[in-house]
């Protein structure tokens, strides 16, 4: 069967990048590492692609150079289970990152992330314009005053 791997271009910070990845999420971990060799466009023995999972899903960190940057036009979502997740995730993620507005933030790689709550759709449904507009203002998602907005 078919499957499909999100490949992340790095710099030169692949691995680095995968072991923070694997160390946050449970059911994770680094797989094969390769290098390059003589001849290609990195000193011999530089991580070429490092293969790693996060919670399951494959990923390949790339390290291919600075010619190409992430931007937010691809990121990756995390849906929390409670409060205590969103607080542990957003603030490893924005060390040394960039925190962005309604859960979204760069990590130290500049990768984007959109850290929320699995009940943020239930929150906004409910909630309507007075949740989405508390949304609008946080940087973080903060569930209790999402919910209290819903109730105004």
């Amino acid at each position: 069967m078919q499957q499909i791997t999100p490949c992340l271009w790095f710099d030169t910070q692949a691995l680095e990048a995968a072991q923070f990845y694997v160390s946050l999420f449970k059911n994770s971990k680094l797989g094969e590492v390769s290098h390059y060799g003589e001849g290609m466009p990195m000193p011999k023995g530089t991580v070429l692609t490092v293969a790693f999972e996060l919670d399951g899903r494959p990923f390949t960190a790339l390290n291919g150079g600075p010619v190409f940057k992430f931007t937010e036009a691809v990121s990756l979502a995390i849906t929390c289970d409670d409060q205590t997740e969103v607080d542990r995730l957003w603030g490893a993620l924005t060390e040394g990152g960039e925190p962005g507005r309604c859960g979204w933030l760069k990590d130290r790689y500049g990768l984007s992330w959109q850290v929320a709550p699995k009940q943020l759709p239930a929150l906004l449904g409910v909630g309507g314009k007075r949740a989405v507009e508390a949304m609008m203002g946080m940087g973080k998602l903060d569930i209790a005053a999402l919910e209290a907005a819903g109730k105004e």
